[in-house]
């Protein structure tokens, strides 16, 4: 509630103040837009999303502050509420959450400006400041928001597919945010250091790893990646689609982001239940999953004979 206050007083006074909104106007779409923006739902009151203010940081940077604390995740907000002076006593979880979140706000950052640059039907036509706001912005979406300050439909090919890695990673687990999860996609960045190093156990921040996580991390990303190929592959079937654009709209949807390539409204009927279903999966699948396979875990009283097939 304190996040959303705060993001619902900028707002509010920027309508108010700076486009001459009366103050029903400015506190009715400042409390929606700030709601939905830390609730990760990235639904606009207009019909363009948010692609008029394209160049207003007032507007901008309070609704990516909203959605980055609430794709955060209540866990790590709870900690950094009570513990924000204290970084040494922060669990495993709430590092790698900021760590990675950073990382990726960085990345997608750079890799959207510096690919949309000279596009005119993007950031082009803007000045320099304007360029890296909405930049950052469309990086800060793929937290899983959803909003949109540029047509995503004229972006590159490339910029498509860079936006679908950072959409599938997602946000920070047991909060508002879709995807894999931040903390998932770490874990087996570090189990791919740890086989490259060729060391035995997986070391975060001075803690091992436990073996259960590794299975856990792999199966989560696993089943999440056969439901986007199942996914686009029916979509390109159904619809009649390219690759790029189907495998964004299906990335979107189980990634519960929202964004589109402005294909949503024409595909047949059928094309649009298979992207619903991939919005139920995506939200429930790996909120539920994670747990539901650490529960599982169960002791068994013999091993078989080990044995080692060729890999790679």
């Amino acid at each position: 509630m304190i996040i959303e206050a705060g993001a619902f007083i900028l707002l509010f006074l920027r309508f108010l103040l700076g486009y001459g909104y009366t103050v029903g106007e400015a506190a009715w779409f400042a409390l929606f837009h700030a709601v939905s923006a830390f609730n990760n739902a990235g639904f606009a009151l207009y019909s363009d999303s948010l692609m008029g203010f394209v160049s207003d940081p007032f507007i901008c940077l309070p609704i990516c502050a909203a959605i980055i604390l609430g794709g955060l995740g209540f866990p790590v907000i709870m900690q950094l509420r009570r513990e924000f002076r204290r970084p040494l006593h922060w669990s495993m979880n709430t590092n790698l959450v900021l760590a990675v979140t950073a990382v990726l706000l960085v990345a997608g950052t750079v890799y959207i400006t510096a690919v949309e640059w000279s596009n005119p039907e993007t950031l082009g036509g803007l000045d320099p400041w304007s360029r890296v706001l909405a930049g950052f912005f469309q990086s800060v979406q793929t937290r899983t928001a959803g909003f949109n300050s540029v047509d995503v439909g004229d972006m590159h090919d490339e910029t498509w597919l860079g936006m679908d890695v950072l959409m599938f990673i997602g946000g920070g687990p047991a909060g508002t945010a879709g995807g894999i999860k931040v903390t998932t996609f770490a874990v087996l960045f570090f189990i791919l250091v740890t086989e490259l190093r060729g060391e035995g156990a997986v070391n975060i921040f001075g803690k091992r790893l436990s073996r259960a996580v590794h299975r856990q991390a792999i199966t989560v990303v696993l089943l999440a990646v056969a439901a986007v190929i199942a996914g686009t592959a029916l979509i390109m079937f159904l619809s009649g689609e390219n690759l790029d654009k189907s495998l964004f709209e299906t990335v979107s949807a189980f990634a519960t982001v929202g964004m589109s390539t402005g294909i949503t409204a024409s595909l047949p009927e059928s094309a649009q239940v298979v992207l619903v279903i991939l919005m139920f999966l995506g939200r429930i699948g790996p909120l539920t999953l994670g747990p539901a396979l650490a529960l599982r875990e169960r002791r068994i009283l013999y091993e078989l004979p080990k044995e080692r097939p060729a890999i790679g």
